[in-house]
């Protein structure tokens, strides 16, 4: 597993490890996914069944100002990783983002299926397209698994964002025009596990089902902890961010569905569950942090 020390890659991790899988995971200390020598020597002899790869450059707005690394690592080090896995004919699970879509303005909106076609705006959105269709283009076995709104309980996340400027008594102007779905990486990981038993590879979409703004999705978070704050919608206009996001980036888990697994729970109630879980743990670590 490549970027096992982010947020997905943990829970990933220790899905697989409790479902009785043998993981080896990597950081970006460990393995240059950009460097196909040091790639092959770790993937050679070491008989893996499969090959994950959480790793990407997430920080969006900055990626409008280090454009090269971003497409170091989400292009290039996905193109890598895929030839190297097609060379050994191990299947490659890539990671994508619902950021590939942009929504027409003069079409009404509706979730996104696998089929159609993206169009991304903004280097991380262009990366990350870019990394997709490098992993196609090495043509090895490939499940290519689109999420969004990513949250757990590790490392820079939207809810524990906003529980710490909660907690610090901070005012907050939360984007309410963006719609899209919050998935936990709990959730994920679990469903992820289940499709790299499966030799069912092709595009899949697996994202929390429904779907919110970013200002409903901090409503709902503070209302679960049960933390009171001053929070105000604003408009992506308003908000005037360095790089470009979906207005409507849902996406429908359609492929997911037709292969007759469960479906992935509804928003709210994984936002419940992931609250009872991490309220003594990240989300009371969030918040006391917020007055140290």
């Amino acid at each position: 597993m490549v970027g096992a020390k982010g947020q997905l890659g943990r829970d990933l991790v220790q899905v697989l490890r409790q479902a009785g899988h043998q993981v080896v995971g990597t950081g970006h200390a460990d393995l240059d996914i950009t460097s196909m020598a040091t790639v092959r020597t770790a993937l050679a002899g070491a008989g893996f069944d499969r090959v994950v790869n959480c790793a990407a450059y997430t920080k969006v707005d900055e990626a409008e100002r280090e454009p090269g690394l971003a497409f170091a690592v989400n292009c290039d080090g996905a193109g890598v990783l895929a030839t190297a896995c097609a060379e050994l004919g191990v299947p490659l699970c890539q990671i994508g983002t619902d950021f590939v879509f942009t929504q027409d303005p003069a079409q009404p909106p509706r979730p996104w299926t696998e089929l159609d076609e993206p169009q991304p705006r903004g280097v991380y959105a262009l990366s990350k397209r870019e990394g997709e269709l490098a992993a196609i283009s090495a043509g090895g076995p490939l499940y290519l698994v689109r999420t969004s709104w990513l949250y757990g309980n590790q490392g820079p996340n939207f809810p524990l964002a906003i529980l710490r400027a909660a907690a610090a008594g901070r005012a907050l102007r939360v984007v309410a025009d963006q719609e899209g779905s919050p998935t936990w990486t709990f959730d994920l990981a679990r469903r992820l596990a289940r499709l790299l038993e499966l030799e069912a590879f092709g595009t899949y979409h697996l994202s929390g089902a429904g779907s919110t703004s970013w200002h409903g999705f901090a409503a709902a978070l503070l209302a679960e902890v049960g933390l009171s704050a001053d929070l105000t919608p604003v408009t992506t206009a308003e908000w005037a961010a360095p790089a470009p996001r979906p207005s409507y980036s849902v996406l429908a888990n359609r492929a997911w569905e037709l292969l007759g697994e469960p479906p992935m729970p509804d928003w709210k109630v994984s936002l419940h569950e992931y609250v009872e879980r991490e309220r003594n743990l990240a989300i009371a670590a969030a918040i006391s942090s917020a007055s140290a």
